[in-house]
């Protein structure tokens, strides 16, 4: 869950820097893909950490929460991610592509689970 909080707060921490300290601060040198590419790796490395424990998924009294809030960061990313896939980079799409990836198969681990 430590992993998760970390890949899911930085970026938003970095956007917020950013948004701040170029519009207050004067920064010039804080440009948009400063925090833009946080915003992209996050979904990205969120899903490695998926991939690795997929098993607190299947047995959720071993991971008590990890499947709603992998979920829910998931979504939240997911606007964001759209939004920079049709106006700052094509390389978004990887993250909006980890996002959906992310979000059926939490379902399918849910639903073969239950099974």
């Amino acid at each position: 869950m430590r992993y998760l909080a970390v890949f899911t707060l930085v970026p938003i921490l970095c956007f917020a820097f950013q948004d701040l300290g170029s519009e207050y601060g004067g920064l010039d040198w804080l440009t948009y893909g400063y925090a833009a590419w946080p915003m992209m790796i996050g979904p990205v490395l969120m899903l490695l950490l998926f991939i690795k424990n997929r098993e607190l998924i299947r047995v959720p009294e071993r991971g008590a929460n990890f499947s709603q809030t992998i979920r829910i960061a998931a979504f939240l990313y997911l606007i964001p991610n759209l939004f920079m896939a049709f106006g700052y980079s094509w390389l978004a799409v990887v993250s909006v592509l980890s996002i959906v990836t992310i979000l059926v198969a939490d379902w399918q681990l849910k639903k073969r689970a239950g099974a």
